[in-house]
């Protein structure tokens, strides 16, 4: 398995940044952006070979959903639509030429880049004579990803849910606005959004590797775990908002809680959780079991 390169894809003082002018910028998005009527959606598939232990990177076009789900197969098998807007079919015809993805593998690494007009570079050397009037309409892929159960993944989203699960490694993942969820028992985990939420899910009572760091400069941080849990969490508000750990086993083995910070042990400790919020709130509670 590859080693984790922990690199903050954007600085988080910028993601802070970020998250108290993105509404302004969206409203400014939607007032210059008209929405086409025409709307056009195709299903792509792709299979290939790779081993458990291998990477697998996402470059998400700016809306997107990504779903990944692990297996039993040394095969990564993506699933996609792709939906364009446009006011003409013909319209609909030079974006779908353009906004779409492509794939790049070598033994131990397959890259899901998507390509289209957000990408300034890529329309300069592929679509110099692109129509400017097109170059704005909104468009999405929706991912649906089965991978190795036991690899790396190195995600690079826009807008838009990103969901995990089943899978252990060097997990990787950064996005503009997201509704995060995780349902993950181990490896190395860091993620980075500007506006939106996380939730991690951990169904076991022990974590294998190293923990999980996350990073949210607007928005809201949940970890969910079971009776009997071993770690270590520190969390830390920056701005405004609260902490709220009411896992009770989190609490009486607390080394000091106050409404913005916390660093506590639960069970016998290990793994490492450490989470950060600029404005928001970070909880930690029991999760519960579907036999409760």
């Amino acid at each position: 398995m590859t080693s984790l390169s922990v690199r903050a894809l954007v600085p988080f003082a910028a993601f802070l940044l970020l998250a108290t002018t993105i509404e302004a910028q969206q409203k400014k998005t939607a007032d210059l952006n008209r929405t086409p009527q025409i709307v056009r959606t195709t299903s792509r598939h792709e299979l290939h070979r790779l081993a458990y232990g291998s990477t697998l990177t996402i470059i998400g076009p700016p809306d997107s959903s990504i779903t990944i789900e692990g297996w039993q197969r040394s095969e990564v098998d993506v699933s996609a639509e792709i939906q364009l807007r446009a006011d003409t079919e013909a319209d609909l015809d030079l974006l779908a030429a353009v906004n779409t993805f492509v794939l790049d593998e070598d033994a131990n690494h397959l890259r899901v880049m998507s390509t289209g007009t957000h990408d300034k570079a890529f329309m300069r050397s592929v679509a110099k004579k692109f129509p400017k009037a097109l170059l704005g309409l909104p468009w999405r892929i929706d991912f649906r990803i089965r991978v190795p159960f036991i690899i790396d993944l190195d995600i690079n989203a826009g807008r838009g849910p990103i969901s995990i699960s089943g899978v252990e490694g060097n997990i990787q993942f950064s996005a503009a606005e997201s509704a995060t969820t995780l349902k993950l028992t181990g490896g190395t985990v860091y993620g980075m959004i500007a506006t939106g939420t996380v939730k991690l899910e951990v169904p076991a009572r022990s974590w294998r590797g190293v923990g999980a760091t996350f990073r949210v400069a607007a928005g809201d941080i949940t970890i969910e775990i079971p009776a009997g849990f071993s770690g270590d969490f520190d969390a830390e508000v920056l701005r405004a908002g609260k902490i709220d750990a009411s896992f009770e086993e989190l609490a009486r083995a607390g080394r000091g809680v106050d409404p913005r910070t916390l660093s506590a042990r639960a069970g016998a400790g290990g793994a490492a959780f450490k989470l950060t919020v600029g404005d928001g709130v970070i909880t930690i509670k029991k999760a519960v079991m579907n036999n409760e």
